[in-house]
């Protein structure tokens, strides 16, 4: 987003109304950007996401994931890390919490 706000004139406030944030918190972040506070060492990793078919009982069972951290961005700007083995309906009830709906 940070990237695409640099694409032509007056693109801070496109960019920003496109990704419903406000102009401030983008111009804040392009600050950021531009002295190189943003960059990660490690940088983004993609996990690999399987949803498991049915359990059936002739089904061996398979040794449980290893526990990793994910990033969520919201889109008021926050950022929530949460572990993978967070429930998906605890997670589901508190996204809109913390999204302020």
């Amino acid at each position: 987003m940070v990237e695409e706000s640099h694409r032509g004139h007056r693109q801070v406030s496109a960019t920003a109304r496109r990704h419903g944030i406000c102009r401030s918190l983008l111009t804040v972040w392009r600050r950021q950007y531009r002295n190189g506070e943003l960059a990660s060492e490690i940088g983004p990793a993609f996990v690999q996401v399987q949803v498991p078919p049915e359990m059936d009982t002739d089904t061996p069972p398979r040794r449980p994931a290893p526990d990793v951290q994910l990033e969520i961005l919201l889109r008021n700007g926050r950022r929530l890390l949460v572990s993978s083995s967070v429930a998906p309906d605890a997670l589901a009830r508190l996204l809109p919490i913390l999204e302020g709906k």
